[in-house]
């Protein structure tokens, strides 16, 4: 993995090798599924893993955001994770909802955090060991940092970048982008209006990995952007439908590729799209 920026991507065999030490009390390693609900995770999971439900633990309940930072110390210290340990996290849909969560342990300055290359999909297709046993870790102190702003995009900034021509990438299908359909096929339509914000480019988070799942390499990453005209010499903002595939995209830009100033706009489409007078194009933007 040392072609990319950082080390933050760990492989299957890895985290096999680990699994010792993600089974143990010890907070140093801790293994962590995210999916949209917990019902795979139940069906079988990584030995050790926890399981997080992206709808119901990593969002507020009250009002659409990430979590307070007092929810983020509660769930990780309840689960048994430190300050100190080694989060892997890993999910399904190709790491969706892992690769928000990894934005989001950032966002509170978790120090080393790493996605496993593939996610949930790569493991069980490649019949690495599961268990139905979910852990039940000692609870730890944990203290997070002030979100940090410079990784998160909100509408004004986006109302800015896009008077700025700043690049923003929209990772969605090109039929979200066009607007011909407000949601992927099966999930739900959260915008009364179809297409894409003024001068946002189309390339979709599918492009950055391979069939099976995992990441694309750096060069083939970088080639993939530049050829849209990101090439991280200034700021970009990424944005989807509700924030989880422009996490890939933002990991792919800041984490793999080592682009200074990323924005994730985890509001995205959802709210773009039901804004009154807010400026929408249609079509496949050329």
């Amino acid at each position: 993995m040392s072609e990319y920026a950082k080390d933050v991507l760990v492989s299957c065999d890895w985290v096999e090798e680990h699994l010792d030490e993600f089974q143990s009390d010890d907070p140093a390693y801790r293994l962590v599924e995210v999916d949209v609900d917990t019902e795979a995770y139940d069906e079988g999971h990584a030995p050790g893993a926890i399981g997080f439900n992206w709808e119901t633990q990593l969002q507020d309940q009250t009002q659409r955001d990430v979590l307070s930072k007092e929810d983020f110390e509660d769930l990780l210290g309840s689960h048994g994770i430190s300050n100190d340990s080694t989060v892997v996290l890993y999910g399904d849909n190709s790491n969706w909802f892992a690769a928000y969560t990894y934005w989001q342990f950032k966002y509170f300055g978790h120090e080393d955090v790493r996605l496993m290359n593939g996610g949930r999909d790569y493991w069980l297709d490649n019949d690495y060991p599961l268990t139905e046993e979910a852990p039940d870790f000692p609870e730890q102190e944990y203290t997070a940092d002030e979100p940090d702003e410079s990784i998160r995009a909100y509408r004004d900034d986006v109302e800015e970048a896009m008077e700025q021509g700043v690049p923003m990438v929209d990772v969605r299908s090109p039929e979200e982008f066009s607007g011909e359909i407000l949601a992927p096929p099966g999930l739900q339509e959260t915008a009364q209006r179809g297409g894409h914000i003024p001068g946002a480019s189309n390339i979709s988070w599918a492009a950055t990995v391979n069939d099976d799942g995992t990441f694309k390499s750096a060069d083939e990453l970088r080639e993939l952007y530049e050829s849209e005209g990101v090439d991280g010499d200034g700021e970009v903002v990424a944005y989807c439908r509700i924030g989880e595939r422009s996490s890939i995209a933002w990991f792919a830009l800041h984490e793999l590729l080592g682009y200074d100033d990323v924005r994730n706009y985890d509001g995205s489409w959802t709210e773009w799209g039901n804004l009154v007078n807010a400026p929408i194009e249609t079509g496949d933007g050329n």
